[in-house]
């Protein structure tokens, strides 16, 4: 009788292991993100973000996310980053020197989430409120001992497969000192050019090559009107194509000029059409349910703070510290699977890191 209890006691501990294991590896299981959508403000600082709320008088299409945390943006070189090593750290996972494109310290080219994304057939695309060619896209696609390099660093979206890109620098690809027209490669590569708004807008083919400016977009402020909302739902239109999934990355690159110049109307503007741009991606991401956004930032802008009006109660202005980039930490925001692992204060190269591991990309071929 007593060997029969023994052995009934056995058998529910044993069945007691074996549930607690199951309960176990679903708690431990992270669900893996088919695509990421990672939203880059350039110059984007927390007084920024606030700026744009209190002109909304409304909360922020960023802020509705769950999952916050902050990241540290100096550089290999520099207490204060610049762009280049600022989109290289976030890009490809290491630090870098200011004005280094897709480069380590040693001058060593280094792969950046896109090229991972493609070497597991995922479809990729960027989109900028700049030149394509300038230093937060640039650092997803190219390799350059400097960010001023545009033609050379146009160049280099001919090296990847890179389905979607759109912003300004259709110069970079034409109006070159060595005379050749990078659109004829482009053509041959099977990419649909467009070199305007409407044909933009009309786009259906999967590989697009949208070069929609000669140099820059205009600012917000001085008409350029609905281009990110547009270029953004075009990219996740024709990037959701792929079956495999995909990498998108899109700045609100002028946040960060407005900082330059200490023009807070302008600033507050292009806020606010980044949002919008956020809005969009996170109204895709809810729907689709497999698709993890991140809101960040390369750097803050301008020092910028939010101060009282003289002699008037509850009016702020915004005010400036310098004309230059400063050393703080920016926010980081994220939202969908894998989000919970944005959170608390972590370096900008942990920001690549996070994207790798939420794609269940091979650990064992991550190169450095």
């Amino acid at each position: 009788m007593k060997t029969r209890y023994q052995l009934i006691i056995l058998l529910v501990l044993i069945a007691g292991f074996i549930g607690a294991c199951r309960t176990t590896s679903k708690i431990a299981k992270t669900p893996k993100a088919k695509n990421i959508i990672l939203l880059i403000g350039d110059g984007m600082g927390v007084a920024q973000m606030y700026a744009g709320h209190i002109a909304k008088n409304a909360e922020l299409n960023m802020e509705s996310c769950k999952h916050i945390g902050f990241s540290r943006t100096h550089s290999a070189s520099d207490l204060i980053t610049d762009s280049g090593a600022g989109g290289t750290a976030i890009a490809c996972g290491i630090k870098t020197t200011n004005k280094f494109i897709g480069m380590n310290p040693d001058s060593v080219a280094v792969k950046s989430i896109l090229h991972y994304a493609e070497e597991n057939n995922k479809s990729t695309g960027l989109v900028a409120t700049a030149a394509i060619t300038h230093a937060t896209p640039a650092s997803f696609i190219a390799h350059n001992i400097s960010r001023y390099n545009y033609e050379a660093l146009a160049e280099d979206f001919l090296k990847t497969d890179i389905e979607v890109f759109i912003g300004g620098g259709l110069d970079h690809f034409t109006k070159r000192k060595d005379q050749k027209s990078l659109l004829t490669d482009l053509k041959a590569k099977g990419y649909q050019i467009v070199t305007d708004q409407k044909g933009l807008k009309a786009s259906k083919k999967s590989k697009l090559a949208a070069l929609v400016y000669d140099k820059h977009p205009p600012y917000m402020a001085d008409g350029r009107g609905n281009f990110l909302p547009l270029a953004t739902n075009k990219a996740i239109e024709l990037l959701n194509k792929d079956k495999n999934g995909f990498f998108l990355m899109i700045e609100g690159s002028q946040i960060d000029w407005a900082g330059h110049d200490n023009d807070s109307e302008k600033l507050i503007k292009e806020v606010l059409d980044f949002d919008e741009a956020v809005g969009l991606a996170l109204d895709f991401a809810k729907k689709d349910g497999e698709t993890l956004v991140i809101i960040t930032a390369d750097h803050e802008t301008g020092g910028y703070v939010l101060s009282n009006e003289e002699e008037k109660r509850n009016s702020l202005k915004g005010i400036f510290a310098s004309e230059h980039h400063s050393a703080v930490a920016v926010p980081v925001m994220a939202f969908g699977p894998g989000a919970e692992k944005f959170t608390g204060f972590m370096e900008n190269t942990d920001l690549f890191h996070k994207m790798y591991e939420a794609f269940g990309f091979d650990k064992s071929k991550l190169s450095r």
